[in-house]
């Protein structure tokens, strides 16, 4: 086995190919987050960004996507972006998780998404995760009639609560794909403010992840598609979500909503809109990621296991990087892993915010009774806040 190391975003057309041929080859592998499209992404805008492409004579095979410190400490490539990671191959593909890291020079490669076929990191996972997905039909008649046969406990209180929207602010529409890059900005604005609100780090105050998102927005390729999808109210928009697409699945990434408007639950809206939209758009697969919520467990139709866990070698650098991490992994798991635990730590998050954005926006509780994804769901609280 031949490993060349390459950075994603120069990968020749050729290589590109080949690791569509192998996605396409493995239904594993669909998620756009193991495309070429999203690592080059990611290397346009990080320098660490790197590819290993492992070749059997002179046919590309496997293609591991990852990003590299001076130290040789590695991780996931898009780490704490990323909703899936893994070593891309074609079927019975091979390798040596020490041989991978040696070419790639890292003395240890942490992840926390991994798919489950990853065979030669089993022994290096820590933990493993349910990751909600909502498997995509597509209804007769229009999203009201998709509703009730897809969600029939949620689509009475939903309906009821899109046709007071109508009434109270003007007609509601969906739009799956807007292409307006100003409605971007405004999605970016609200999750900004979301952060600050509920104490959770703001990703949008990272120029380099406001540099990807606005650059994913702008792809338009037959695995991966940057997707904006915006709930409206006459002319005003409600809520926003930003998720990459591939030809079969769909991701649940960036959502938020007008603060003011949460008693309509815009949140739960914008995921059943998108559910419905993107059925009819040949996606089969709409993945809610990582993370334990209310809201998930309403919409989900199974499950898939991802894992996290740290890939080393025998090295000092090694050694120190996991001594590091593995107690604030273990931490952050304990607290999520139980609800005594989780809620009492995200009121006191929330308590925070409200301090600190007292006399601005205000704390755009949902009044409802409902929780709202867009509030619970987007924070994530689990491995990446989002």
């Amino acid at each position: 086995m031949d490993i060349s190391i390459h950075r994603p975003e120069s990968l020749s057309g050729s290589l590109r190919e080949a690791w569509h041929r192998a996605a396409d080859e493995s239904p594993g592998y669909a998620n756009p987050f193991l495309s070429p499209e999203f690592a080059a992404g990611i290397g346009g805008f990080r320098g660490g960004a790197r590819v290993a492409v492992l070749s059997e004579g002179t046919e590309a095979v496997g293609f591991f996507p990852y990003e590299r410190t001076s130290l040789g400490v590695g991780r996931a490539v898009g780490l704490g972006l990323s909703d899936c990671q893994a070593l891309v191959h074609r079927p019975g593909v091979t390798w040596d998780a020490q041989e991978l890291l040696r070419a790639c020079g890292l003395s240890v490669f942490e992840f926390d998404h991994l798919v489950e076929e990853q065979k030669p990191f089993d022994r290096y996972v820590t933990g493993t995760f349910a990751s909600p997905v909502v498997d995509l039909k597509t209804g007769e008649g229009g999203y009201a009639q998709w509703l009730r046969g897809a969600y029939p406990g949620l689509a009475r209180t939903t309906l009821k609560k899109e046709r007071r929207l109508g009434r109270d602010l003007g007609e509601v529409r969906f739009v799956f794909d807007e292409r307006d890059p100003a409605m971007l900005r405004t999605l970016m604005q609200w999750k900004s403010a979301q952060y600050r609100r509920t104490s959770r780090m703001d990703r949008f105050a990272r120029p380099w992840i406001v540099n990807v998102v606005e650059h994913l927005f702008r792809v338009r390729e037959e695995h991966f598609t940057g997707v904006l999808s915006v709930v409206y109210a006459g002319d005003r928009p409600v809520a926003a979500h930003f998720g990459p697409r591939s030809r079969t699945v769909f991701a649940a990434w960036f959502t938020a909503y007008d603060p003011e408007l949460s008693y309509y639950s815009p949140g739960l809206i914008m995921h059943l809109r998108m559910a419905e939209a993107a059925g009819r758009e040949g996606v089969r697969v709409m993945d809610l990621g990582r993370g334990e919520k209310e809201y998930k467990d309403w919409l989900k139709t199974r499950e898939l296991r991802v894992g996290e866990g740290f890939v080393s070698r025998s090295h000092p650098v090694a050694t120190a990087h996991r001594l590091w991490r593995r107690p604030v992994r273990g931490l952050r798991n304990t607290v999520l892993a139980h609800p005594r635990l989780r809620e009492p730590a995200d009121r006191l998050l929330k308590t925070v915010g409200a301090l600190r954005t007292s006399g601005g926006t205000g704390s755009g509780r949902e009044r409802s009774g409902r929780a709202d994804p867009a509030r619970t769901g987007s924070d994530r609280a689990g491995p990446h806040a989002r």
